[in-house]
């Protein structure tokens, strides 16, 4: 039996998995914007690395086997292309906030829908989020693209529904994950089929779409199931709420990204009243 990791080991799983997620929305936008790389090849290549890489962890663990189901892999695939899609006219940071509170929002308006009640403080906290997504996409001057948006939005969604399929998934997560992301493989070709008119791939896009899937997925992964095992649910969904600033901020940083008001202002109203929601505990 493996010994319990210490609480400094899972202190720096988790700092390196948040960082990882941040760098998928910093890699994806910086291909996007900066090379020729068209979504869907993105989308692909993102894919096709994590599934390798995820596959190559699982036959490491003793009795490893891939798992999931084709519902939870058209949901990774609704999210990663999406993703991809957005991120031509949208900002890193920006796009980092739309996603994961969409996410938030659909996780915790699901378990409203069934039946699910919050306590007042963690109901003014979902209304506030709300209200910040509200804000940032709101007609304005800094606005984001509606389009982007939209489909940012789409992959939030995507995405809180592949989480909430998870808490009930059988096998490993990692197993679960690794086998999601093989059954997503033959739908990011045929979406690939179906826009080859307009695919162009180049040396540096590719790269950014490798790491992008390896690394800031696959491993990224494989790291956060590690940090898991030490984390409450609380502080799981606590710690989350750490990857649009950090991505904006990145955004900032290597791709010369502006920190506008709006966005700082809907990311304290989104990000707060998230933090409202999951500190406070359902009934």
């Amino acid at each position: 039996m493996n010994p319990a990791p210490t609480p400094g080991r899972i202190a720096t799983l988790t700092a390196a998995a948040m960082l990882a997620f941040a760098a998928n929305s910093i890699l994806n936008r910086l291909a996007l914007a900066s090379t020729a790389i068209d979504a869907a090849s993105f989308t692909l290549l993102r894919i096709a690395a994590g599934a390798l890489v995820l596959w190559a962890l699982v036959r490491r663990q003793p009795g490893g086997c891939l798992a999931g189901d084709w519902p939870g892999a058209a949901a990774l695939f609704v999210y990663a292309a999406a993703f991809s899609w957005a991120y031509r006219h949208l900002s890193a940071g920006t796009g980092a906030l739309l996603l994961f509170g969409t996410v938030q929002v659909t996780m915790t308006g699901t378990g409203l829908l069934k039946g699910e009640r919050l306590r007042a403080l963690q109901t003014a906290g979902f209304v506030l989020a709300l209200g910040g997504l509200v804000v940032l996409m709101a007609p304005g001057v800094t606005a984001p693209p509606a389009e982007a948006a939209l489909l940012m939005t789409l992959a939030g969604i995507a995405w809180g529904i592949y989480s909430l399929r998870g808490r009930h998934a059988r096998g490993t997560p990692l197993g679960m994950t690794a086998g999601n992301f093989v059954r997503a493989l033959p739908m990011a070709i045929g979406l690939s089929m179906m826009t080859a008119a307009d695919a162009h791939i180049d040396a540096t896009g590719a790269v950014y779409a490798l790491l992008s899937g390896a690394l800031a997925s696959g491993l990224g992964y494989a790291i956060w199931y590690s940090a898991l095992r030490g984390l409450t649910a609380t502080q799981a969904a606590s710690v989350q709420l750490s990857v649009p600033v950090i991505a904006a901020f990145g955004g900032a940083l290597l791709l010369s990204e502006a920190l506008t008001l709006r966005l700082l202002l809907a990311s304290v109203a989104t990000l707060g009243g998230i933090a409202l929601v999951v500190s406070g505990g359902r009934r």
